[in-house]
């Protein structure tokens, strides 16, 4: 039996996010004790998609830095995993 579905398809509104090619980020793990360097590919007002280019453990929390100087970070919060590819929200 194939059961079809005749409703339109919903589009999902998300937030814009801008590309950032090969953009340096810094992750804060480990209770701000761990620094390392990552790759940002993309943000939004709500959240990135980063790599890690090296093999650290990733809990469900840790902070991110745009800048080198790691002078103002945001609380993320990972909402999936692949591989070294992590999608995080930004947390208050």
């Amino acid at each position: 039996m194939i059961m079809t579905l005749e409703e339109p398809r919903v589009k999902v509104q998300r937030e814009p996010r801008r590309q950032l090619p090969h953009h340096s980020g810094w992750m804060t793990v480990d209770d701000g004790v761990t620094r390392r360097q990552c790759i940002v590919l993309d943000v939004s007002p709500g959240g990135a998609k980063i790599v890690a280019d090296i093999a650290i453990e990733v809990r469900d929390h840790f902070g991110l830095a745009l800048a080198q100087d790691h002078s103002m970070h945001r609380q993320c919060e990972v909402v999936w995993r692949r591989g070294r590819t992590y999608g995080v929200k930004f947390v208050q």
